[in-house]
């Protein structure tokens, strides 16, 4: 699959939104990579699940015994990766406003462990992710995302994987360009504004 299908899929599920958006790292943009809305056709998140799998080195895959992603986001593509590499899928969650492994999810001591995120812009909640899987016992060997909108410059301290690497600008609220300043903000990501 090259980035020109891996667009495709996102624009026939009207899920490449143009306006101006406040992104879950409080960056605003004029572009939006709707990853809920890619995901909701699970034959296209098969689809792009097994894409991503088929980039990643056979030496990484045969290591990766499960697949936790951050919740919210994460969860159904961390879910659709673990299906492909044919291991469990779980996810950490912020109840206390730190992730953590809940619901009767267990890692065993030097697991190894996929984090595998939507969408990674800034690279903060798959920091935080690596560490609570760390802190459960898990040993990330490496991260993965359907969309790097950093431009290929995150460090998650791990190999990371996109499926797709954008370079979509992005700017501080103190700092917008005249044009997107203009437009009304919404924020359509799974954190509160």
């Amino acid at each position: 699959m090259t980035d020109d299908d891996v667009l495709a899929e996102f624009r026939a599920a009207d899920a490449l939104l143009e306006g101006h958006f406040i992104l879950s790292s409080g960056l605003h943009s004029s572009r939006y990579l709707q990853c809920a809305r890619v995901l909701m056709d699970p034959r296209r998140g098969a689809r792009l699940a097994d894409a991503l799998v088929e980039r990643m080195p056979g030496e990484i895959k045969a290591r990766i015994s499960a697949v936790v992603s951050p919740a919210m986001g994460g969860v159904i593509a961390g879910h659709e990766m673990a299906r492909a590499l044919g291991v469990e899928a779980m996810f950490v969650e912020r109840p206390t406003g730190t992730f953590e492994l809940r619901r009767g999810f267990r890692l065993e001591q030097g697991q190894e462990v996929l984090m595998m995120e939507d969408v990674v812009t800034t690279g903060l909640s798959s920091r935080e992710a690596i560490l609570a899987i760390e802190a459960a016992g898990g040993r990330v060997v490496a991260g993965a995302s359907l969309v790097d909108r950093s431009g290929g410059t995150v460090d998650l301290g791990v190999p990371f994987y996109p499926l797709i690497r954008l370079d979509v600008p992005t700017y501080a609220a103190d700092g917008l360009p005249p044009e997107l300043a203009a437009i009304p903000a919404i924020k359509p990501g799974s954190r509160a504004a």
